[in-house]
């Protein structure tokens, strides 16, 4: 099937990257609908690990953004991926930013977005994950709208856990996109020591009331100097956050400076971002000496570089850029590099 996927890969890089986005998820989950899931992508691979507490079916999963309103969590799940985030999403549906936001760089095998957290609303996710039947692993990616001012962001995320909390298997504090503006700002000091207060005090309300423990993750950007992330790393540990997602997109455009695309404004992900977004998870593995899992993205387009986010400190790694380029082989290749 390897040859394969170049053909359908010429087809769709030659609409508009959204469009083709679009038309992707759905042929994906056309697919799915007739049955042919496995004929197609194979059978998934198993290599269970348990990280979180949770046990995933294997160590490589989809990054948030793909699938943004739960759409498509059981035909995403038989393409093989061990686990599926799905979102961001916010308290209120929101159109995101003016089209066109979504931009290919072939040249890096990257992509630059400026989205901007357009999703349907939590209410429409909440009945997308109902109607799920997939017993994959579902990570929920939270945020907050766009019009939220960054000193009330806490009231936001805080909505959307108590919304998704009793359907998600982990949830992730989204706090490192560059398309909602602010945001990066709840990365440092008392900005975000106020969001995991918040949020942690309400975990553990759910989990009394619900009687389920639903870990939380923190997804922080690779445009970090050592120190901020041995802050960052140091406050995880004193707030008993579950888990640390490296790396969002990053707003650094050195790796791909010239290029057609290169300056539109956005979060760069792909090729260009894998040393950084390692490096930031090798800095975090030595601060956080094994006490919080660290799940690693950021520019993985072959086994090879899972295997070495796994060498830098990961427990689990998430593909998203690579999967749009190499196509679903790809999620093979490095579930079957990562078993254990």
């Amino acid at each position: 099937m390897s040859f394969i996927y170049p053909l359908v890969r010429r087809f769709f890089f030659s609409l508009d990257a959204e469009k083709a986005h679009l038309l992707g998820l759905k042929a994906i989950k056309l697919l799915h609908s007739a049955k042919l899931s496995r004929i197609v992508f194979g059978q998934p691979i198993a290599s269970p690990k348990t990280v979180m507490g949770l046990t995933f079916p294997n160590a490589v999963g989809l990054a948030a953004g793909l699938d943004k309103n739960g759409d498509y969590i059981d035909a995403l799940s038989a393409v093989g991926f061990g686990f599926v985030e799905i979102g961001t999403v916010t308290p209120r549906a929101q159109p995101g930013n003016p089209q066109p936001r979504l931009f290919r760089i072939p040249e890096a095998q990257a992509i630059v977005n400026r989205m901007g957290f357009n999703n349907k609303g939590v209410e429409h996710l909440v009945k997308q994950v109902k109607k799920a039947q997939s017993d994959t692993i579902i990570g929920i990616n939270i945020g907050k709208n766009i019009d939220t001012p960054v000193e009330s962001a806490a009231d936001d995320y805080k909505v959307c856990l108590q919304k998704v909390y009793t359907l998600a298997d982990y949830i992730t504090i989204n706090i490192s996109s560059p398309n909602t503006p602010g945001l990066r700002t709840l990365q440092f000091g008392d900005e975000l020591k106020h969001l995991l207060d918040v949020l942690k005090t309400e975990q553990k309300i759910l989990s009394e009331s619900t009687q389920k423990y639903v870990p939380l993750a923190v997804k922080i950007a690779p445009d970090m100097d050592d120190n901020d992330v041995k802050l960052i790393a140091e406050l995880l540990l004193e707030k008993d956050i579950d888990a640390v997602i490296a790396t969002n997109t990053t707003v650094s455009r050195s790796a791909v400076e010239g290029l057609e695309n290169a300056e539109e404004q956005g979060g760069l992900s792909g090729v260009p971002v894998f040393q950084q977004s390692t490096h930031v998870v090798r800095v975090l593995s030595e601060h956080l000496n094994g006490n919080i899992p660290i799940i690693a993205a950021g520019g993985i387009f072959s086994a090879q570089d899972a295997k070495d986010k796994i060498a830098a400190g990961a427990d689990l790694v998430q593909i998203y850029t690579g999967f749009i380029y190499q196509g679903h082989e790809l999620i093979r290749e490095c579930a079957e590099a990562l078993k254990s």
